[in-house]
C-alpha cells in the first residue's frame, strides 16, 4: 500500500490503514517517546496517545513536507504535552552546581560512541537540557521552533543546546569505555 494510500485510508477511518500506519511507525516513535521521557511504560502511554492524535488529526496532513517528518512532530508534540502536564518544562537546572559541566573539546570520544551509547548519555542529562538537545539534535527542530514550542527565548533554547554538548562531552571524557 503507497503513503497516499494508507493516509486516505486512515482518513477515511479504516482500520486496516490504520493497523498498517501503527506497524509501520510505531518502532520509531516508541523511541521519540523514549527519548524525551526515559521511561518505558510512560514511552508507551505517550506513543498509544500519539497514534490517537494522529488518527483524528490526519486529514489535517496537507501533503506539504514528508509524512515521517509530520508524523514525528505530532508524536514530539505529545511528548512536550505530557512533560509541561508534569511539569518538567518549568524544572530549572542549575547548570553551575553540576560537577560534570567542564566543557571537553575533545570529540574523539564521539566518535568510538555507539548511538545507543549517545542516547544513554542523553538520557543521563537534565530534562530541560534533554528536550533540547533531542528537539534541535535529533529531530531537526531550529531554535526558533524549540522557542515557540517551549514558551522560551531562541538565545535560552541555543545556551541550553551548548550546555547540552558540553555536559555530553564531559560525560563521554570521563567515561573510559568511550
Amino acid at each position: 500500500m503507497e503513503e497516499s494510500q494508507l493516509i486516505e485510508g486512515c482518513v477515511r477511518g479504516e482500520s486496516a490503514a490504520r493497523k498498517k500506519l501503527y506497524e509501520l511507525y510505531a518502532p520509531t516513535m516508541m523511541s521519540v517517546c523514549l527519548r524525551y521521557v526515559g521511561c518505558r511504560e510512560t514511552a508507551r502511554d505517550l506513543m498509544h496517545d500519539g497514534f490517537v492524535k494522529l488518527y483524528t488529526k490526519i486529514h489535517t496532513y496537507s501533503g506539504a513536507g514528508s509524512f515521517n517528518g509530520w508524523i514525528r512532530r505530532v508524536f514530539v508534540t505529545t511528548a512536550l504535552d505530557y512533560l509541561r502536564r508534569n511539569e518538567a518544562l518549568r524544572h530549572r537546572a542549575d547548570i553551575e552546581s553540576l560537577d560534570y559541566l567542564e566543557a571537553s573539546q575533545d570529540t574523539s570520544a564521539f566518535e568510538r560512541l555507539s548511538i545507543q551509547d549517545l542516547y544513554d548519555c542523553i538520557a543521563k542529562l537534565p530534562e530541560i537540557y534533554k528536550i533540547v538537545f533531542n528537539m534541535h539534535a535529533i529531530e531537526g527542530y531550529s531554535h526558533v521552533e524549540i522557542a515557540k514550542e517551549l514558551e522560551i527565548s531562541d538565545a535560552t533554547s541555543r545556551s541550553r543546546y551548548a550546555k547540552a554538548r558540553e555536559m555530553l562531552q564531559k560525560m563521554v571524557s570521563l567515561d573510559d569505555r568511550y
